[in-house]
This record gives structure tokens, sequence and C-alpha cells, in this order.
């Protein structure tokens, strides 16, 4: 019988950069289905402000300063959850961070290291951690958020274009490798989201009218069209569904 409704109800997630914007969101919404949720971020008001939050609309949530780009935070942070928790049957790999760059091939070393750490590294480093307490539970999913980006270049944004392209492989990648053990690996490609993070490019009303001539659906996406994605792949309506990248961008790729 197929699943209609989506319930995570005894699951355990894992939700990074989950202290706001998309993250928060999503974090709020594998709550609301039933899911224990921790979350990860590096500023403690942050994390604290999204306790605080939950909080008020009665759900609890377990809140870990780290830098997913430093393996030993990563260790730290999993050992965390799974003291809390004693599994791990969700990951979302959301952090994701990006500086305006004028021209890939001027780039400054450190620039490129900084983005690829946060952007990529997390990523693997998170994911291999997260996949040993998923074979003790018997499964699990990953979900990625990648983004258009990864397959369409964009001025200024070089390196986080670079970065992204190396999260829909790495997906690709781990749906290969752990699919034996159950662990479902895919990604959530938005286009431009409303959040902070995007906040330079949708509040000039010139750049804006440029970015929506781009989207058939005429307007630039909402964390909720990007959180629907991300339930389906974390929810049992996905078990079938690997190495896959749902694009949620008002049909601009198209």
């Amino acid at each position: 019988m197929v699943e209609k409704n989506i319930d995570l109800s005894g699951k355990v997630a894992l939700v990074t950069g989950g202290s706001r914007g998309l993250g928060k969101d999503i974090a709020l919404a594998i709550a609301e289905k039933g899911a224990k949720v921790a979350i990860c971020g590096r500023k403690k008001e942050n994390l604290d402000q999204a306790v605080e939050e939950f909080h008020k609309r009665g759900l609890n949530l377990m809140a870990e300063c780290a830098n997913i780009g430093k393996s030993g935070q990563v260790k730290a942070l999993l050992q965390a959850v799974d003291e809390q928790f004693g599994r791990l049957d969700i990951l979302i790999n959301n952090v994701g961070m990006n500086i305006l760059t004028p021209s890939l091939v001027e780039t400054d070393e450190g620039l490129w290291d900084k983005i690829l750490e946060t952007n990529l590294k997390g990523p693997f480093l998170v994911s291999s951690y997260a996949a040993k307490l998923m074979k003790k539970a018997g499964g699990g999913k990953i979900v990625n958020i990648s983004s258009i980006a990864a397959r369409k270049a964009s001025r200024g944004m070089g390196i986080y274009c670079v970065a992204k392209a190396g999260v829909e492989m790495l997906t690709r990648v781990l749906a290969v490798e752990l699919a034996p053990e159950h662990i479902n690996v895919n990604a959530v490609a938005p286009g431009m989201v409303r959040t902070r993070f995007s906040q330079p490019l949708w509040s000039d009303e010139g750049l804006l009218k440029e970015i929506l001539r781009t989207i058939p659906m005429g307007r630039i996406a909402e964390t909720g069209d990007v959180v629907g994605a991300v339930l389906f792949l974390a929810s049992g309506l996905s078990d079938f569904i690997t190495g896959e990248v749902i694009t949620v961008d008002g049909g601009s790729m198209a």
C-alpha cells in the first residue's frame, strides 16, 4: 500500500545550518511531522533563538555549535546526537555560504578554500559520520541542499557553482555506495529562495526584475516551496528513489 501521508514519528533528524532561514524551516517541518530534531550552527545566539521558537510551538530541539568543515567538530556533533537519541534516521545537509567574486580565476585561494570547505567538504564529512549511525539504525535518508548553480554558471558565484556541482556528484556517489545499507541519498536544487542568504540579490529591485524574467512562474521561491521537496525525500514516500536531484526553480532550468 502506498503511504499517502508523511509521518516521521519515531525518527531522528539532523539539520545542519538549522538555526535560521531555510534550514530552520526544514527543521520545523520535520519536527511537526513527529521526528526528534537536532540542528547545528556556528553561532550560539542563533541556536538559542531557534530553540526558543521551537519551544513556543511546543516542539523540542537539540542545538549544537559546530563548524561542519572541521572533522573533529563533526565527530563531536554526531556523538552528541547519538548520546541524546541513540540513533539517526535523517540528515539534511543544508549549510551553505557564498561570497560574491568578480572572477573565478582571480579569486583568492583562501576564499576558494573557505567556500569549498563549507559547501562541499562539510556535507562529505557529516554524511560520512552520519552514515555510520544510520547503518546501526538499519537505514536512513540523506538529503543534500544543492542549487541550480550546480548546472548553471552565474557571474560572481563561480566558486559556489563549482561547490554545488560537487554536491550533486557527491549525492550520486553516496547513493550508489550506501544503497546496500538501505540509505537513500538525494538532493534538492532550488533556484533563488527568499532568505537572508540571498537578500543582496532579491532586495535589489533592478536585479530582481532581471531574475524574474528567467523564471516562467514569475516569482522567486519561498522556503515552503523547498521544504515540501525535502520532506518527500526524507519520508517513506521516496523509499525507492536514490541518487536523484529535485529541481525547485519555478521552471527556470526548463
